[in-house]
């Protein structure tokens, strides 16, 4: 039988939108490319903890366990997402990797890499970001005689060790990686380009994130307000910043490094600091200050990209790679369309993945059947 909704993804997007169709009793099947629910979070780093604090982690309808710790393993995490899974008997097919979405007769199309086809009035496309590195063009890569990889295919440090490494990047996997390789004995520099603000894990064994998801609720001065007060805490607390701080306004979401890792290995000297990159050499990279250095290994902790690829030019996108959406979750552009894990910000992914599967949930079942948010009529075939 047809279902009336396709989910594209089985992490924890994926699964907290089934969930939330499911109480709404909207057929739906979930598509995941992978061969495990959370699939993307079973392939990160072996080291990986959330930032994110238990409670504010947990997915609709299903709190951690009392034995996770306060800031949940990437091992518990995969394990809470099949529990969720089982819990809410999420309808997943495995092994369906959607190559391409596309609209016919009022219905959408979803194109798997196997040539199938499956037809839905309604699509919810949950892919997230990690899908989706993003590798930057950097000239003369084709001449560096060393390694590239990106962050998202690092696993363990060990590999690492008496090697010189350059990290490319200031965010979170970026620092955590850098910190970690270096105390497995890599000789690590890290390139900064616009600047990173770090700010602590955990006050007074209170996790930062509660203050974030306050002051996420607070008018933008207001939020910057509240950040520079934390920098000068942050600052009598442990000192002098030893990056440069990013630019007050910035296009995309700006989360910060959360916890000091990074900082204290900047300060015991086991990373080093340059400024951008300009190009690669033959063996290694040359940076903004016009200075060259040689490494082994680069690896690239660029970040990642919203994975709507599979979309083509059926979609607008704004600044950041995001779908333009008319709210947090409804494409602008296409009717019976909708994105989960694709709002980003202070208030924790994880966060804001609750809050937005419930939003889908709620459009698909009120979803208007005679005419789109544009005031157009939809075809004979939708009605």
């Amino acid at each position: 039988m047809t279902p009336e909704t396709i989910v594209i993804g089985a992490g924890p997007a994926g699964l907290a939108t089934s969930a939330a169709l499911t109480r709404r009793g909207v057929p739906h099947v979930v598509l995941e490319r992978g061969r495990q629910v959370g699939a993307t979070w079973a392939n990160l780093y072996d080291s990986l903890v959330l930032h994110t604090a238990r409670r504010l982690s947990a997915l609709p309808g299903l709190p951690f366990p009392a034995s996770t710790p306060q800031f949940p393993t990437r091992l518990d995490f995969v394990a809470y997402l099949e529990r969720y899974a089982q819990m809410f008997r999420v309808p997943v097919e495995l092994g369906a990797d959607v190559t391409s979405l596309r609209r016919a007769n009022g219905d959408w199309i979803a194109r798997t890499s196997s040539g199938d086809e499956r037809r839905a009035r309604t699509v919810v496309v949950a892919t997230g970001i990690v899908a989706n590195p993003h590798v930057p063009s950097i000239p003369g890569r084709d001449l560096f005689r060393g390694r590239v990889l990106h962050s998202v295919d690092y696993r363990t440090p060990g590999e690492f060790a008496g090697q010189r490494v350059l990290v490319v990047g200031t965010g979170n996997s970026g620092g955590e990686i850098a910190a970690e390789i270096a105390r497995a004995g890599a000789r690590v520099t890290l390139a900064v380009r616009s600047g990173a603000m770090v700010v602590p894990r955990e006050v007074a064994g209170i996790p930062i994130q509660y203050l974030s998801v306050v002051a996420g609720t607070l008018p933008t001065p207001a939020q910057r307000g509240l950040t520079a007060v934390m920098l000068k805490v942050s600052a009598l607390v442990r000192g002098p910043a030893v990056l440069p701080l990013p630019p007050i306004v910035r296009p995309c979401a700006n989360v910060p490094i959360i916890g000091f890792h990074l900082v204290d290995a900047i300060r015991a000297g086991t990373v080093q600091v340059k400024r951008g990159i300009t190009a690669f050499t033959a063996e290694g990279l040359r940076f903004a200050d016009d200075s060259t250095a040689g490494f082994d290994t680069v690896l690239l902790a660029t970040g990642y990209r919203a994975a709507v690829g599979l979309l083509g030019d059926q979609i607008s996108c704004d600044p950041c790679g995001f779908a333009e959406r008319r709210d947090r979750v409804t494409s602008r552009d296409q009717p019976g369309l909708y994105f989960v894990g694709h709002n980003y910000g202070i208030q924790g992914g994880l966060f804001n993945i609750a809050r937005d599967a419930r939003l889908v949930a709620k459009g698909v079942t009120h979803r208007d059947t005679s005419r789109t948010s544009t005031g157009m009529r939809r075809p004979a075939s939708e009605r």
